[in-house]
């Protein structure tokens, strides 16, 4: 199936209007700090490229000349509505397509590359939406991720497990602060490339989503 002849397909898999417009506005106002890592996140990319999760299509500024394509999936329709107009201006050819993570409309070892963004946090089913991402890159095919997870502390990982358990979900699209995608990443089968840890900001308190990981993983050359 084609990106877009799946279009009809998963419209509406993820509905969250009121956070998605708040999200919308965060992003942008946070994107003096993050287009830093977005640059880092992208750089050196070629060919073919999956982006799931694009949100409102901040990343699609960054994404180097090299690469021949990007097909960006998004479930939610007022982000989707917003990378459209975002992908107008990219120096890249870039087709939003409406979809889940979980269930990727577009054929089996189709991309050179693709990319994951703060999103993560927030998929029904980890397993399921790298499982997905391991069929859709080709052998060798490149994963990058940016992405916040567990704190290395005992106690603000505590309260993250609490926050995960209670209210954080429901107030923040369904985001989980206490999950370890480095850990998900190995259980998926990709092997793990260059990465590090960081928190954003890099001064200052820390907050349950301050603890990041950005870096490069790869789909086995053989199974």
């Amino acid at each position: 199936m084609s990106p877009r002849s799946a279009r009809t397909a998963s419209r509406d898999a993820v509905h969250h209007p009121v956070f998605a417009r708040f999200y919308a506005r965060q992003s942008v106002a946070a994107e003096p700090v993050v287009s830093v890592y977005r640059k880092e996140l992208l750089a050196g990319l070629s060919g073919r490229v999956i982006e799931v999760g694009a949100g409102n299509g901040l990343n699609f500024a960054h994404y180097p000349r090299t690469v021949s394509e990007v097909v960006a999936i998004e479930p939610e329709r007022l982000l989707r509505q917003l990378a459209v107009e975002t992908a107008r201006h990219a120096d890249v050819p870039v087709d939003v397509v409406p979809g889940a993570a979980e269930a990727l409309p577009v054929k089996s070892e189709a991309f050179d590359a693709a990319v994951v963004s703060l999103v993560l946090c927030s998929v029904r089913d980890v397993r399921r939406a790298l499982g997905e991402l391991h069929r859709v890159l080709r052998p060798g095919g490149e994963l990058r991720f940016f992405e916040h997870g567990r704190a290395p502390g005992a106690l603000m990982a505590g309260v993250q497990q609490v926050l995960d358990r209670t209210v954080w979900p429901a107030l923040f699209g369904g985001c989980h602060v206490a999950r370890s995608p480095l850990d998900a990443l190995v259980d998926a089968g990709f092997e793990i490339g260059p990465h590090r840890r960081f928190t954003v900001p890099a001064r200052g308190p820390r907050i349950p989503f301050s603890y990041c990981l950005i870096g490069t993983a790869r789909r086995p050359e053989l199974s």
